[in-house]
């Protein structure tokens, strides 16, 4: 294959990551395959809404945006939440954040982790046709239904269902094989399919952290009295408890739990755990009127030694994964795909081969730098306000009322947030 011939980029995972990366590449001009080992399931508005949701970040909302998708997210089903409100469960003090106060029209969005992966994935799918295919009629190809891109610079070609099986990491392309022989030859591959990323296993890179011995019980509720737009958090010793207002009125739960009171909560009948999560929430909103069934998933804290392997880059939670109490962490992946995005068109205006892990390190210095800071901030305030021990507590409290009073720090805060 002659030099001209290599893709630009190979991009493993069409989660809202991967998707978001193979799409912005190739909007940006460079040729780009994105493999996925099964399509998702398609977004409907008829159905119950993903228990999974994300507070997507006004950075993140930019991206989506650029991509010609955020229209399609915003028309179906996002919920813009105008103010945050923070507080302790064990002392006085509040922290509260108004977008009005930094003249925006919202501080975030929270939207379904599913709807944003359909319409990414419509998205990149669009220049692609459907063509089944058999065995027997080619040799080295796919089994089943498949999407192979036939149109222009621009599209993405998507490879689904398949699954890359060995990668060749050389020194002037990667080859990575996918599970019917094909072989796709690139000058980058990016592993972005997730916490129990294979490809970062296949490379050899080491990813630790600790498991905080929690589990997130999510669901929807209906409440007595209007969310008010507002994003709530109320910290308690056993972990935080979340209230995000989503675009239909009710409000989705993140709430944070050691595991043994998580399994607890999760067997108590309908009345019981509505009864319990209003007391657990104080009341803000009234008593809970209706909830969905519960769902829970284990809380970790992750980070890649390294994210760059020869011509290989980890993006998403294949490189870290936060808690969710800030609801950071797929924030933290679009900001690896605006900044590995913006790498590479540098690299490519002045000539050099995007590929190269000179090239690749200089997104690994800036975002693995970021992303550890996030998470270590995001730990130590676990750490912080997961204990009940009545000084800290007090000090807690204090902390927060002081935030909310004092302009410069609280500002700081809401740019982090909002990726500013």
């Amino acid at each position: 294959m002659s030099r001209r011939q290599i893709l630009d980029a190979v991009v493993v995972g069409a989660g809202p990551v991967g998707a978001a990366l193979a799409l912005a590449l190739a909007r940006d001009g460079f040729e780009v395959a994105l493999v996925e080992a099964r399509a998702p399931k398609p977004w409907r508005a008829e159905d119950e809404v993903d228990p999974r949701v994300v507070a997507l970040a006004p950075d993140a909302r930019d991206l989506l945006d650029d991509l010609d998708v955020w229209t399609s997210i915003a028309e179906r089903r996002a919920g813009a939440y105008r103010h945050m409100r923070v507080w302790d469960a064990l002392a006085p003090g509040e922290l509260h954040f108004d977008a009005a106060e930094r003249g925006a029209a919202a501080l975030g969005w929270i939207v379904e982790n599913r709807l944003i992966q359909d319409a990414l994935w419509r998205a990149c799918a669009a220049g692609a046709s459907a063509v089944a295919l058999d065995r027997e009629d080619r040799a080295a190809t796919y089994s089943g239904r498949i999407f192979e891109s036939r149109r222009a610079a621009g599209d993405v070609r998507v490879h689904c269902p398949a699954e890359v099986v060995e990668i060749e990491n050389g020194d002037e392309a990667v080859v990575a094989t996918l599970d019917d022989g094909t072989r796709l030859r690139a000058a980058l591959l990016v592993a972005a399919e997730g916490a129990e990323s294979s490809l970062r296993g296949r490379l050899g890179i080491a990813f630790g952290g600790r498991d905080y011995g929690q589990r997130a019980v999510v669901a929807h509720v209906a409440t007595e009295r209007p969310h008010e737009s507002t994003a709530w958090q109320r910290f308690q010793p056993g972990g935080p408890l979340a209230f995000l207002p989503l675009a239909d009125g009710r409000c989705s739960i993140v709430w944070s739990l050691p595991d043994a009171e998580a399994a607890r909560v999760l067997a108590l009948d309908d009345a019981a755990f509505r009864a319990e999560l209003g007391c657990a929430f104080d009341f803000r909103l009234g008593a809970i009127t209706a909830a969905t069934p519960r769902l829970a998933f284990p809380l970790r804290l992750r980070l890649a030694e390294r994210y760059v392997d020869g011509r290989c880059a980890l993006v998403g939670d294949a490189a870290h994964v936060v808690h969710p109490l800030a609801g950071q962490g797929m924030n933290l992946g679009f900001r690896d795909v605006a900044c590995l995005r913006r790498v590479l068109r540098e690299a490519r205006e002045r000539g050099d081969d995007h590929g190269a892990a000179p090239i690749l390190r200089r997104y690994e210095r800036e975002r693995r730098s970021e992303n550890t800071l996030a998470a270590r901030g995001l730990d130590a305030i676990e750490r912080v306000f997961g204990t009940d021990i009545g000084p800290v507590a007090a000090l807690r409290g204090a902390a927060l009322a002081a935030v909310d009073r004092f302009g410069p720090i609280k500002h700081w805060f809401a740019n982090r947030a909002a990726g500013r």
